[in-house]
């Protein structure tokens, strides 16, 4: 299964600022209700913490969207 790249600059990035930064969702403030509804598995894991902090190489696979692995990169 091929997963997007989804580039951060910082040490990590929390689930809910993620959703939004891969397109998935809009705002943050619909981050709460989109994890409360759609399975999200981080590492394999199910997770619905949208404070959830991601690091460089942690994959996210949302059902319906796809897979996905947080790349840091350069600033």
């Amino acid at each position: 299964m091929e997963r997007s790249s989804v580039a951060i600059t910082t040490e990590y990035i929390q689930l809910g600022q993620f959703l939004k930064l891969a397109g998935i969702i809009d705002t943050g403030g619909q981050a709460k209700p989109f994890l409360a509804e759609v399975p999200i598995k981080v590492n394999g894991e199910n997770e619905n913490r949208r404070g959830k902090k991601l690091y460089n190489g942690d994959s996210v696979d949302v059902e319906g969207f796809g897979s996905f692995v947080v790349v840091r990169t350069a600033e």
